[in-house]
């Protein structure tokens, strides 16, 4: 039985793998996430990653609506020149 468990879960791993992922990156201004280190009190760094905050969005792209990835700064520097004109 216990084989079994972790002959599925090997499976299960294999299928995702070769699944495409949506890469974490703005459409617009091509923003990715940041790494560094967490520092503790006693200074010790431990890899970490700060992730764009990422909206999903519709917007019109060649004149047609398309579902686009934007990051929250960007929409809302979009938002304020849409006003603005």
């Amino acid at each position: 039985m216990h084989f079994f468990f972790i002959y599925v879960k090997v499976i299960k791993r294999q299928k995702r793998k070769g699944a495409s992922c949506m890469s974490r990156v703005c459409a617009i201004t091509g923003k990715k996430q940041m790494s560094g280190n967490n520092r503790s009190h006693s200074l010790r760094a431990t890899r970490r990653k700060w992730n764009v905050n990422l909206q999903n969005v519709t917007m019109l792209v060649d004149g047609k609506p398309k579902k686009v990835r934007v990051s929250a700064r960007a929409l809302r520097t979009l938002k304020n020149q849409a006003k603005a004109a």
